[in-house]
Parts: structure tokens; C-alpha cells; sequence
């Protein structure tokens, strides 16, 4: 496999798609060696399949406000690989979606699908909509025209979105409520559903609860306890908010949230009813975190700066791709950190990343780490397709070992000489590896 070739030729036909192009260089990168221990894969064309999704959908959404006028947004779903299960992804409501980004995470959603070992393929979809400032009827009249363009593409057996930035409990049961009505049908087309409805309990803290599973797995392979460890988090939305339960549950201090304002560093610990009181922030629709400082006074309030600058033993990335630069790094490693794990899809730049594997520090990337989302939304869909509903224990404990396996396959995969653990390297090889021979055994397709 020559990366530079096909590289060189991806970009040529996806100009300017940045985002996309940096998901595919990390992975080519972890899988050449094994790669090139397989001629099966070179003779089946195995990587330039996998880097073109299957099919992409562009639409117009047309949608009318408060005041009667007539708002124009584009819509997207991009369905990357099916291999080895119908299309799995959130759906992203966000001023900054583009098709870059949107492929960048179906890209990653098909490998992150694979190492849950569930029968789920990757995908990806959303709109350059935001619901910031919105009304509900707004939120609404814009989901049901969204799913006016959709509905036909999607189904239970062929692709089943879920959340993401912007799509909450409130969205998709707007968008549910549509495509009901539309397919004639009541399945579990959704993940993400209200408990009403057929969602699943604990999925609103899934990926974050996921996430701190993982990372204690991290630890124990250095002998670290992670009871007693001062953790910075970014983000305040539900993925920060579970990661914050959890690793107060499990003995941590959490001592950092953050916004597109700044951050809140909180000596004393984010636990309690201040980890409730992340909720009402989020819900507050004003995207800020400095009321926090203003309700918890002995907290500090740094505006327009990151987290990263704190002193900490586990750093953990909630927000979004790209958040935590090489400088960060520098400055985390400066000031002793232990651990870094992606909770964000692609958290850290590439330059970030190189860092910390050539400082040797433990570091896991999103598709390993968060993916206890997406499990668990896998979860939903078994029991929407049996019809019952699990206990929050049932659930917790089914998610807990699929994270436990998850750490084990990218642990198989990522050792390298000296004993230091590759989670990068690991967590793709692992995920190309269950992709790559399914395609092989599916033929031409």
C-alpha cells in the first residue's frame, strides 16, 4: 500500500475536505503493516473502496419561522459502509456541518461500529441548521421538513440515525414522530428515543460512562489506581455530563468544564448538584459556562481559553474534533498528565496526537473511547427489535464489557516493542481488520 498515493489521489477528488482526509491518513497509517502482510487486501482493492462512502444524499430543507418566513438549509446523510450491518450514525445540527466533517465521521463511525463487535455499519448525517435560539415549533417545522427529504432512505434494516451536536431527546422525537408517520411503521428507525417510546436507559450517558470504563482499563495496564486522579474535561453537554458521573462514581475529581466562551476550573470538584447543574446550562440554550462561576463562586471563570492549561493526571476531550491543538499538548505533558483519551470524535490534531505517542503517554482515540455511545445505541435497537426494554443495570453491564472488549482488541493490536500500547494503531487495526475481511467475503459490491 502506498499512502501517499492514495492520499494524493483522495484529495484530488475531495479537495479542501480537511477534516475527512486527516481520519483517513491516521487510519492508513496504523494499518500499513498489517495491511501489507495481506496481498488479499491489496488484490480486492480493499482501501480504495473503503475510503468512498457508499452513497451520499444532499437535500434542500425548506422550513418556515415564527415570523412566516422562508429559511432554506442543506441537509445530509452519508452512508459510508454497510459491511457488516445497516448504516449507523448520529445526525449533527450545527452551523459548521459541511460534507467534510460529516464524511470525517461516518469514515470513523465505520471502524468505531466494528470494534463494538454489534452488526452495526458506518454513517453520518445532519444539517448547517442550528437549534440555538430556536423555538420548539421552529425545532419541529425544520425536523419534519428534514425528514420529508430523508425518510425513504432510512429504516431499521438499512440505516438507523441517532443524535449528535444538536440533536437531542427533543429532536429526535420530532424527526421519529415524522418518519413514523410517513413509513406507516413503528420500529426502532431511531436510537436516541425518548423511554416513552422505546428508548433505552442510560444512552443520554452512555458515551461519557463508555468512556471512563475504557480509561480505567487504560490505567490498570500501568498499575494506576484512578480513584483519587484530577480529571479536565471539556465541554458541558450530555457527553461531558456522563463522563463527569462517572468518574466521580468511580473516585476521580472532575475540575474543569468548558464553552465557546471559556472554561470553569473548579478546585474543590464538579460533583453532585454541580454535575446536575451542568444540565440546566446545556438546556439554557445560551452556550455558556460562565453562570457556573457566578452560582459556584469558589470556581474561577477563564474566558476565550481552554482547559488543557490545567494542571491534571487524565485529560479527557468531550466537545469537538480538533479541540486540543500540539501546544496543549505540550503544556498537559509539561504538567505531569497521565492519560489522554478522546471522548470527542478526533478531540486532538494529529500533531497533538504524534506528541503524545512519541512522549509515551497513554493516549486512546474517539473511535475506541467513545464508542460506548454508539453501543449502547446498538443496545436500543436489539430491544426495540424484540420489543422489551432492559434495566438500567441490564444495560450498564452490557455496555461495561463491550468497552472492556473494545480496550482488549485495540490492547491485541497496539502493543509495540518496549511494551508501550499504541491505542490508535490498535483500536484501527482492530476495527479494519473485522471491515476488511467482511468485504472480502461479500465480493465486489
Amino acid at each position: 500500500m502506498k499512502i501517499n498515493n492514495i492520499l494524493s489521489a483522495l484529495e484530488a477528488k475531495h479537495p479542501g475536505e480537511h477534516e475527512f482526509l486527516q481520519a483517513v491518513k491516521e487510519v492508513l497509517v496504523s494499518i500499513e503493516d498489517v495491511y501489507n502482510q495481506h496481498p488479499e487486501f491489496e488484490k480486492n482493492r480493499i482501501i480504495e473502496r473503503l475510503v468512498e462512502p457508499d452513497r451520499i444524499f444532499t437535500f434542500r430543507v425548506a422550513w418556515v419561522d415564527d415570523n412566516g418566513d422562508i429559511q432554506v438549509n442543506l441537509g445530509y446523510r452519508v452512508q459510508f459502509n454497510n459491511t457488516i450491518g445497516p448504516y449507523k450514525g448520529g445526525l449533527r445540527f450545527h452551523a459548521s456541518v459541511n460534507l467534510s466533517s460529516l464524511k470525517f465521521l461516518g469514515f470513523e463511525q465505520t471502524f468505531k461500529n466494528a470494534l463494538t463487535t454489534l452488526p452495526m455499519g458506518g454513517g453520518k448525517g445532519g444539517s448547517d441548521f442550528s437549534p440555538r435560539g430556536k423555538s420548539n415549533a421552529e425545532i419541529m417545522r425544520f425536523c419534519q421538513a428534514f425528514m420529508l427529504e430523508l425518510w425513504r432512505n432510512i429504516g431499521p434494516d438499512t440505516d438507523v440515525p441517532a443524535g449528535d451536536i444538536g440533536v437531542g431527546t427533543r429532536e429526535i422525537g420530532y424527526l421519529y414522530g415524522m418518519y413514523k408517520k410517513l413509513a406507516r411503521e413503528n420500529t426502532g428507525t431511531f436510537t436516541g428515543k425518548g423511554l416513552e417510546y422505546g428508548g433505552s436507559l442510560i444512552r443520554p450517558e452512555a458515551t461519557g460512562f463508555g468512556a471512563l470504563y475504557f480509561v480505567n482499563e487504560m490505567l490498570k495496564t500501568r498499575n494506576i489506581d484512578l480513584q483519587g486522579k484530577t480529571v479536565a474535561i471539556s465541554g458541558f453537554g450530555n457527553v461531558a455530563w456522563g463522563a463527569a458521573l462517572k468518574a466521580t462514581e468511580l473516585g476521580a475529581k472532575i475540575v474543569t468544564i468548558s464553552g465557546p466562551d471559556g472554561y470553569i476550573y473548579d478546585p474543590a470538584g464538579i460533583s453532585g448538584e454541580k454535575i446536575e447543574y451542568m444540565l440546566e446550562l446545556r438546556d439554557s440554550g445560551d452556550d455558556i459556562v460562565a453562570p457556573y462561576a457566578e452560582k459556584y463562586p469558589d470556581s474561577i471563570f477563564f474566558a476565550g481559553k481552554k482547559p488543557w492549561e490545567q494542571k491534571v493526571d487524565i485529560a479527557l476531550p468531550c466537545a469537538i474534533q480538533n479541540e486540543l491543538n500540539k501546544k496543549d499538548a505540550e503544556t498537559l505533558v509539561a504538567n505531569g498528565v497521565t492519560c489522554v483519551a478522546e471522548v470527542s470524535n478526533m478531540g486532538c490534531t494529529a500533531e497533538a496526537v504524534d506528541f503524545f505517542i512519541e512522549k509515551k503517554i497513554l493516549f486512546a482515540p474517539g473511535k475506541a473511547v467513545n464508542a460506548g455511545g454508539v453501543a449502547t445505541s446498538g443496545l436500543e435497537m436489539s430491544q426495540n427489535a424484540m420489543h422489551i426494554q432492559w434495566t438500567e443495570e441490564e444495560v450498564d453491564r452490557k455496555l461495561h464489557q463491550i468497552m472492556k472488549n473494545i480496550h482488549a482488541q485495540s490492547l491485541k493490536y497496539g502493543k509495540e516493542e518496549g511494551g508501550y500500547i499504541n491505542y490508535v494503531k490498535g483500536a484501527n487495526v482492530a476495527g479494519f481488520m473485522k471491515v476488511a475481511r467482511a468485504m472480502i467475503a461479500q465480493g465486489v459490491v
